[in-house]
């Protein structure tokens, strides 16, 4: 699962329509948001730091919601965005869900686990367990 990085507002006019996954390593403001969401009709997540989701305003928070896109605190560690926009999430952290499922270890035990051998937020592997399930 690719990831776009965006680490300036200038960066929004650049992204595609097709961007399911957006990771802001900017402070956004409303007008950020409703472009990002206009511009990727597509989108899923839009992944913020937690310093920078706490300072959101509820009214663009209602808006992620009713357009069905969920706000996942979280980073991006170690990804050089002068080399690439995207940071990928590793097919290995896909299979070691799904081997944690079938042993039918409860998911908040998977969500723990995951987060200490990826250094993803629970935020995120929550909702990559949910869409594996």
């Amino acid at each position: 699962m690719k990831i776009r990085v965006v680490s300036a507002k200038d960066e929004i006019e650049n992204l595609d329509e097709s961007e399911e996954i957006v990771h802001l390593a900017f402070r956004p403001s409303n007008t950020d948001i409703f472009t990002i969401v206009s511009k990727c009709p597509n989108l899923k997540v839009l992944h913020l730091p937690s310093s920078y989701k706490k300072t959101l305003s509820e009214s663009a928070k209602m808006f992620l919601e009713m357009q069905g896109v969920d706000l996942l605190e979280g980073d991006v560690w170690g990804h050089r965005k002068d080399i690439n926009e995207y940071s990928e999430v590793s097919r290995n952290v896909y299979k070691k869900i799904d081997e944690l499922k079938e042993k039918g270890i409860d998911e908040e035990k998977i969500v723990e686990k995951m987060e200490k051998e990826t250094n993803l937020s629970s935020d995120f592997v929550k909702f990559l367990v949910g869409q594996k399930a």
